[in-house]
């Protein structure tokens, strides 16, 4: 009898024990279907940006909306994910080296944090700014209209700290330089004219698929 009512102590006493430790989230399975349609893989990114994979910490990462905008605004990182509407879009990237990924995108709607910090009437352009130094810009019109969103996760997983972490652009329909990773700032401008990292050096600004990246 004693014995049977040690070895109960002892049983409560680790489910005790453990139920006392922190718990870790273990990293998901990589979703490579979806909707019966086949995926690429975040193993098929190639790396080409412009100062090698940047390392963001989470814990002081602040995401800036700023320029012809009522309100500038300041978010975390979960300030982002708790306070937007999350979406989901396959959509597949195509870079000027000759390499696409079709990924299963999760993110929020550019638009709906711009709109939190209300829009001066003369804005046009969208001008994104990343970690590495990194900017690229688009028409305020295209980001609205096609509904582009800023991802957090690709496949079903937390991008990657090398890949893209903490937000990547999903710029469809555009060649990739302009899917900007690493994104630090979002500047609201009515220059039309702003050229960003790689279209100052000559490709396209308007980075249409079914157009050449080079000029314009």
């Amino acid at each position: 009898m004693a014995l049977a009512v040690i070895a109960v102590l002892s049983f409560y006493g680790i489910r005790a024990y453990m139920g006392s430790q922190s718990v870790r989230e273990l990293q998901g399975v990589e979703v490579r279907e979806y909707q019966g349609e086949r995926l690429g893989s975040i193993g098929d990114f190639r790396e080409n940006s412009i100062r090698g994979p940047q390392d963001v910490d989470v814990d002081s990462y602040v995401l800036r909306v700023t320029g012809m905008v009522e309100e500038p605004r300041n978010y975390t990182y979960g300030e982002v994910l708790d306070g937007f509407q999350g979406y989901e879009k396959v959509v597949t990237i195509d870079c000027v080296e000759g390499w696409s990924v079709k990924v299963l995108w999760e993110g929020v709607l550019v638009s709906e944090v711009l709109d939190v910090s209300g829009m001066f009437p003369s804005v046009n352009t969208v001008i994104f700014h990343a970690e590495d130094g990194y900017t690229t810009s688009l028409p305020l019109e295209y980001i609205v209209d096609n509904e582009i969103l800023m991802a957090y996760k690709m496949n079903g997983l937390v991008l990657p700290t090398e890949k893209s972490f903490p937000f990547q652009l999903v710029a469809e329909s555009k060649w990739g330089y302009k899917w900007i990773k690493w994104i630090t700032e979002i500047e609201l401008s009515d220059n039309g004219e702003y050229r960003g990292y790689w279209e100052s050096r000559g490709y396209s600004n308007d980075a249409d698929l079914n157009g050449s990246y080079w000029g314009n």
